[in-house]
């Protein structure tokens, strides 16, 4: 495997095995590549219209939303998805074996500084897994206050597709959801068979079993597995809303779906001092 440092367009570390691809910036800690050797197209999507800045949020890859989800619990909170997808993480291990790069970033209040609505000494921890058969991201969060906080969590999954029109969603059958695109502020609505996606999209499910994302057009299929999570958040803005996306490239929404891991709402995760929690989503391909 040809590991390597990156600079470009962000420090961090890419590598290619045979045919694959793998990446990861050290702004965010965001995975942003996952192409298996021998794969005929990449898992991840990734804008060609995304900032490539610092203190600006990467469109596509895998973004980690933490502390809070959205807007947060109170529907006040800024920066959206929270504050630690803007910053640089510290790169903690990069570790190649036979078969998998091991990659780990670490975060602190040290590193993001106060923050009004987080200022509970925390570290954040991110390990990723890149192989030939999966790609594995795990978030582990510990209290190092003297008082229990609370938080919200998602690793905020782009998954690359032929055309999110034709593809579907299996395993949410009889999940209840909250629908975000109608205003809900409830988990009231029941998921019934497949999910196929016919117009802009925002659901938060009540669901931690597996998934999958059967697409015809790429003639493959996406399972997702998770640990540690309550919630799978599935989203697509479709046309309209995606023209008002300045970090989306023109049509490209029909390019991708995030299915997502997370912890929110009343699933929000509350630590004791001393304790932690981490949370695992793991992605394999399947024909």
């Amino acid at each position: 495997m040809s590991q390597l440092s990156s600079e470009q367009p962000l420090p961090g570390i890419e590598a290619h095995p045979g045919s694959g691809h793998y990446g990861v910036f050290d702004h965010g800690a965001q995975v942003w590549a996952w192409q298996p050797d021998g794969a005929a197209h990449p898992v991840l999507w990734l804008s060609s219209a995304s900032a490539f800045e610092p203190g600006k949020p990467i469109r596509g890859g895998i973004p980690i939303c933490f502390p809070w989800f959205g807007p947060g619990l109170n529907h006040d909170r800024t920066p959206p998805h929270g504050f630690v997808r803007t910053v640089s993480w510290a790169r903690a291990k990069v570790h190649e074996t036979h078969h998998a790069l091991h990659v780990d970033y670490e975060i602190d209040q040290r590193v993001t500084g106060d923050q009004r609505f987080f200022p509970a000494p925390y570290q954040a921890r991110l390990s990723v897994t890149f192989a030939a058969s999966h790609l594995e991201v795990s978030l582990r969060v510990e209290n190092h206050d003297d008082e229990p906080f609370t938080f919200e969590e998602a690793l905020h999954t782009y998954l690359a597709v032929s055309d999110v029109r034709s593809v579907t969603i299996d395993g949410l059958d009889g999940a209840r959801y909250l629908d975000k695109v109608a205003g809900d502020e409830l988990f009231d609505n029941e998921q019934s068979g497949p999910l196929a996606l016919t117009g802009p999209t925002d659901r938060v499910y009540m669901h931690s079993e597996e998934v999958s994302v059967d697409d015809p057009g790429f003639q493959r299929r996406l399972v997702l597995s998770t640990s540690g999570s309550a919630n799978m958040v599935v989203w697509n803005p479709w046309a309209e809303a995606a023209a008002s996306i300045a970090d989306i490239g023109e049509g490209e929404w029909t390019g991708f779906v995030c299915v997502e891991a997370a912890n929110a709402y009343a699933d929000a995760v509350t630590l004791l001092p001393g304790e932690h929690w981490t949370m695992t989503q793991r992605i394999a391909v399947g024909s």
